[in-house]
C-alpha cells in the first residue's frame, strides 16, 4: 500500500513537472520569436509605443546626445527608447560575437560605430544592418562621412559627429617666434616642420606632443590628400603610397629634431599642453574642451586650418575620429530608422541644442548656419571656432577607411620604430606591406 501510494505520488510529481517545463518552453518560444530576430525589443508598450534599444559609449557625449534626441523626437510613430551604455571596446566585441554566431539575439535596434571600424562590420555582416538612406537626405551631410557609412550603393549609417581637425596653437609662443595667425593659415606640413624648428629655437618649447603608439597624426596628414592605407577595393597600399611616404618623412623630421614631446598615455598628452610645455595641438576638434580646461591659458590659444601635404589636390582639412548611427535588421527597424531620421537626420534646432548642451559638432551641414555655431569663444580670443571648424568639415577629402585600419597600424607602429632607428623607408614600407598582406588575406 505504501509502495503504491509512493508510486502514485511520484507519478503525480513527474506529471506536474512535465507540464511546467512544457509551459515554460511554450512561453519562451512564443516570446522568443522576436529574440531570434534580435535583441531590440521591437514590441509595444501598454500604451502602444514601439520599444527600441540603443547602444553607445560616453555618457557625457554620445549618451547625452541620444537623450537629447529622445526629447526632441516628434515623429509619427510613438517610441519608447531604452539607452544602454557600453564601453566602445565592449560594443565592438558584443557585435562581433553576436553577429558571427549567426543569431541576432541580444542585439540593439540602434548602435553607434566609429567610422574607421564601420566597414569591417558592413562588409562582414551585410545582412545584419538595415539600409536607412530613405529616412534622410545624404546630401545634407559632410561628403567625407558617406563612404565609410555606405556599402554597394546602400546607405547604412546616419552620420553623427565630426572629427574635423584644426591646428590649435599658443598665440604667445608663436608670436615670440615671429609668427602671426595669417602666417599659419593654409600652410603645408613641410612649413609646419620649419615653423616648429623656429619655435623650438626661439622659445625652447617643442611644437607638439605625440604618443609613438598612436599614429593618428599620420592619418591626419594622409587624409588631406584623400589617401588611406588601402585603396577603394580594399587592396593594401603601403609601398606605392606617396602621401604616406611624405607623411612619414615629416614625422621622422619632427622626431629627429627634438620638436616633439613624447607621451605614453592620454593623461600625459593632456598635461603636455595644459602645463604649457608644447606650442600646438594639431588634432580633432574634440580636443578643444580639454584645452579650455586650463583656465589660466584663456586668451592664449587660437586655431588655424590643418596643414596639408604639399601634393596636388590636397586640402587644408582633415579628420580624426567621428562615429555614426546604425540600425540592426531586426524587429523595430523601421521605428528605429524613423527616430534617427527625425532627429539626427533632419532637425537643425536639435543640432543647436546638441552643440550648446553637449558640445557635439554634427556633420549635418544646414545646422552650421544656426545661432549656436556663430559663438565667439573668448578662450580662443573671440574666434568663431565652431563655425570655422564646420566650414573646414565640408572640405575634408573623402577616403575609404577599409576594414583593417587599426590592424595595419599595429604593423606600421613596429616598423616605424625601426625607421626612426635607421632602417630605410623603402624597406619599412615593403616589410609592413608583406606583413599586412599575410595577415589580412
Amino acid at each position: 500500500m505504501g509502495n503504491k501510494l509512493s508510486k502514485k505520488f511520484w507519478l503525480l510529481i513527474v506529471a506536474l513537472l512535465t507540464a511546467m517545463v512544457l509551459a515554460a518552453c511554450g512561453g519562451d518560444s512564443e516570446e522568443g520569436s522576436s529574440d531570434a530576430d534580435g535583441g531590440g525589443d521591437g514590441g509595444t508598450t501598454d500604451d502602444g509605443a514601439t520599444k527600441i534599444t540603443a547602444w553607445a559609449w560616453d555618457p557625457n557625449f554620445n549618451i547625452a546626445a541620444l537623450n537629447l534626441a529622445n526629447e526632441s523626437y516628434n515623429g509619427e510613430t510613438e517610441i519608447e527608447l531604452e539607452i544602454i551604455e557600453n564601453a566602445q571596446d565592449d560594443i565592438v566585441q558584443k557585435l562581433n560575437t553576436g553577429l558571427s554566431s549567426g543569431t541576432m539575439k541580444g542585439m540593439p535596434n540602434i548602435v553607434l560605430i566609429e567610422d574607421q571600424r564601420a566597414q569591417s562590420f558592413l562588409q562582414s555582416y551585410p545582412d545584419a544592418f538595415y539600409p536607412i538612406g530613405d529616412y534622410f537626405n545624404t546630401e545634407d551631410f559632410a561628403e567625407y562621412k558617406i563612404p565609410p557609412t555606405s556599402l554597394d550603393g546602400k546607405q547604412y549609417g546616419l552620420p553623427f559627429d565630426t572629427g574635423a581637425t584644426g591646428f590649435f596653437y599658443r598665440t604667445d609662443y608663436l608670436e615670440e617666434a615671429g609668427y602671426t595667425h595669417d602666417d599659419l593659415v593654409d600652410i603645408t606640413w613641410a612649413q609646419f616642420v620649419d615653423i616648429a624648428k623656429d619655435v623650438k629655437e626661439k622659445t625652447g618649447h617643442p611644437m607638439l606632443a605625440l604618443d609613438p603608439n598612436d599614429l593618428g597624426i599620420l592619418r591626419v596628414m594622409m587624409q588631406t590628400t584623400g589617401t588611406w592605407y588601402t585603396t577603394e577595393d580594399g587592396t593594401i597600399n603601403l609601398v606605392d603610397n606617396e602621401p604616406l611616404k611624405v607623411a612619414l618623412q615629416h614625422y621622422k623630421e619632427l622626431m629627429d629634431n627634438d620638436l616633439v614631446k613624447l607621451v605614453s598615455d592620454w593623461s600625459q598628452y593632456l598635461a603636455a599642453f595644459n602645463s604649457g610645455d608644447v606650442a600646438s595641438v594639431p588634432a580633432g576638434n574634440w580636443i578643444a574642451p580639454s584645452i579650455e580646461a586650463e583656465e589660466s591659458q584663456k586668451g592664449l590659444w587660437a586655431v588655424a586650418p590643418t596643414p596639408r601635404l604639399d601634393m596636388e589636390g590636397a586640402a587644408n582639412a582633415s579628420n580624426q575620429g567621428g562615429s555614426s548611427w546604425y540600425v540592426l535588421n531586426i524587429d523595430g527597424k523601421e521605428a528605429a530608422a524613423e527616430f534617427l531620421g527625425n532627429t539626427f537626420g533632419s532637425n537643425s534646432d536639435f543640432y543647436q541644442s546638441l552643440l550648446t548642451d553637449v558640445g557635439a559638432i554634427g556633420t549635418y551641414k544646414p545646422a552650421s548656419e544656426g545661432e549656436a555655431y556663430q559663438y565667439e569663444n573668448e578662450y580662443f580670443g573671440g574666434q568663431q571656432v565652431i563655425y570655422e571648424i564646420s566650414q573646414w568639415m565640408e572640405e575634408i577629402p573623402q577616403v575609404d577607411y577599409g576594414m583593417n585600419t587599426y590592424g595595419i597600424e599595429d604593423i606600421l607602429s613596429a616598423e616605424i620604430q625601426q625607421y626612426l632607428s635607421g632602417k630605410s623607408l623603402e624597406d619599412v614600407l615593403a616589410d609592413a606591406q608583406a606583413q599586412a598582406e599575410a595577415q589580412f588575406k
